[in-house]
């Protein structure tokens, strides 16, 4: 009995393959992991030298050319995972810092990092999962992102930020917006997520922004 051997040679990808395979505006390797075409590392790392793609983390991928129909905010979502806006992005968000902020500031229950691409910096800062809500899914094309509820962002800042807030001179130096704050904050869930949090010396700082 003759057993003939098949090979089966998978077939390479060109680039015009990989636009016409990928309709959004962004991609991961996983995307491609069940597509006809093979297509290896240094194909991308190419692709990212000849300016087709960015590179937006390692196996996140974006069409130079789609970059305009992208927003920041949404590729703070993707990068990492769970996460959500939160910190000095969303106090400037909700017009309580009056400072224009130069990163993407993120919490997340993995560990504390940060990424830079084209699109900026996003600083992702670590808590404990049981902290991780507090958020509301913003609706924008090509993919939603979260973004911390003005209660929340305050206390996620006064959270990580406790070290270096030791009195009254070091809390004026964040520059809150009293009047923006009286606007927007819910007092009943500001207390109450301050409550679940569950530090005193937040209770302090707390009460400083709603006496």
């Amino acid at each position: 009995m003759i057993f003939h051997e098949f090979i089966i040679y998978d077939k390479l990808m060109k680039y015009n393959e990989l636009t016409s395979t990928i309709k959004a505006p962004l991609f991961s390797r996983n995307d491609l992991a069940f597509s006809a075409y093979k297509v290896h590392d240094y194909q991308l790392s190419l692709w990212v030298k000849k300016g087709y793609l960015i590179r937006l983390k390692n196996g996140l991928y974006a069409f130079r050319r789609e970059m305009e129909k992208l927003r920041a905010e949404q590729i703070a979502f993707l990068l990492c995972q769970p996460s959500y806006l939160s910190l000095e992005s969303a106090l400037a968000w909700y017009g309580f810092i009056p400072e224009i902020v130069y990163a993407f500031t993120s919490v997340t229950s993995r560990i504390t990092r940060t990424f830079e691409n084209p699109f900026g910096r996003f600083i992702y800062r670590h808590v404990k999962s049981e902290l991780l809500w507090g958020y509301v899914e913003m609706k924008v094309e090509h993919g939603p992102y979260l973004l911390a509820e003005p209660e929340k962002a305050l206390l996620d800042y006064f959270y990580l930020n406790m070290g270096r807030i030791n009195n009254e001179d070091d809390f004026k130096s964040i520059r809150l917006n009293p009047e923006e704050m009286k606007k927007t904050l819910d007092r009943k869930k500001f207390f109450k997520y301050l409550e679940a949090f569950g530090v005193k010396k937040m209770e302090k700082l707390a009460r400083q922004c709603l006496p």
